[in-house]
């Protein structure tokens, strides 16, 4: 059996950035190659999601995602004995679910722009950017259909049908939360674990699974990804307030001024603090726009502990995730490269 090192050149481990740049080289023409088979005007929403081509199907070269499922899913199937190459299929398969998330999601939350450029919707309709998401679903399960090994085939398919439909009802269960003036915090926290977690949980899993990983290991790596998948949604929540709009490519305070709530804002509202109860107030009324507004909320997001408390937490979920990655007893140089990329994921700019 090949091992890490001889698929990477080298017998130490890869930084978490040259862990998502290769991951990017081994996983783009595959993804590619899937995306052409779909129906021309279908594709043609995809192919610019993605950043491959401009508005008009010109080739492009536009920033792209991290790339951090399908990194897991190749980590994961390394830490177990097997190779990056030899679970493509499962990598391929976790980004399309993860694009048609990121499709829907700019829709329900209204954003305008992703990664520096205008979001698909407000390029190519409503309608367009729906359905190029529907289509990239049905297709990461015929990605794992298309595989000899029928049993793993048929259990990748059943656990990520479990994972999307987690991660559907977290979708519901969030845009749901604005709709209400108060949301517990451990109802948000119940949220995320669906919504985000759950398909990082199973590209760890995945991994696992097509490289032969033993059912121990298979779930300390699913733990590993479940406990990953909060601490990044809080880092998440986090630059969603104080990220670098230069950086993350949104605008600044985004979140706040549409009113989400966030896991941050959650626990500011949740607070019984001064700051808590004023925040609630504005909350409570729609965003006015004026110059300041965001920096308002944001100064009471700190002042009520939410800031502190998001911080906290997701470096609480990076120390479980560390810890399940140990239980696992994953084989290095793979090992060293996974607990850097929860670190990456955890203590990002964008």
């Amino acid at each position: 059996m090949t091992t890490t090192a001889e698929t990477t050149g080298r017998d130490h481990p890869l930084t978490a950035r040259e862990a998502l740049r290769r991951t990017r080289a081994l996983l783009d023409p595959a993804l590619r190659s899937w995306v052409e088979r779909l129906p021309g005007p279908v594709a043609r929403v995809a192919s610019y999601h993605f950043g491959w081509t401009d508005s008009e199907g010109r080739p492009d070269n536009a920033p792209a995602g991290k790339a951090l499922r399908p990194a897991l899913v190749f980590g994961c199937a390394e830490a177990v004995g097997g190779t990056a190459e030899a679970a493509l299929a499962p990598a391929v398969a976790v980004e399309l679910v993860h694009n048609f998330s990121l499709l829907h999601d700019d829709i329900l939350d209204r954003d305008t722009t992703r990664r520096h450029r205008p979001t698909a919707w407000t390029v190519f309709g409503i309608p367009a950017a729906l359905l190029a998401g529907d289509a990239l679903l049905s297709h990461a399960s015929r990605v794992l259909g298309d595989q000899p090994d029928e049993s793993r085939a048929g259990t990748g398919i059943r656990w990520l049908s479990e994972a999307t439909i987690s991660l559907i009802e977290g979708e519901q269960t969030d845009v749901s939360f604005e709709e209400r003036s108060h949301v517990p915090l451990a109802e948000c926290l119940a949220m995320t674990e669906r919504k985000t977690a759950a398909l990082l949980e199973y590209s760890c899993a995945l991994g696992s699974l097509w490289a032969g990983g033993s059912p121990e290991q298979t779930e300390a790596l699913r733990r590993f990804g479940r406990h990953l998948g909060m601490a990044f949604q809080l880092a998440d929540d986090l630059l969603g307030i104080w990220g670098d709009p230069d950086v993350t490519g949104k605008p600044a305070g985004a979140d706040l001024a549409s009113r989400k709530k966030s896991l941050p804002v959650v626990a500011a509202l949740d607070s019984g603090t001064p700051a808590g109860r004023r925040l609630a107030e504005l909350y409570a009324a729609p965003s006015g726009g004026e110059a300041g507004e965001v920096t308002l909320l944001a100064d009471l997001v700190v002042e009520a502990g939410g800031r502190s408390w998001a911080e906290a937490t997701a470096e609480e979920e990076l120390s479980l995730a560390l810890d399940s990655l140990r239980v696992a007893e994953p084989a290095e140089p793979a090992a060293a490269c996974l607990a850097a990329l929860a670190r990456l994921a955890c203590r990002r700019d964008r």
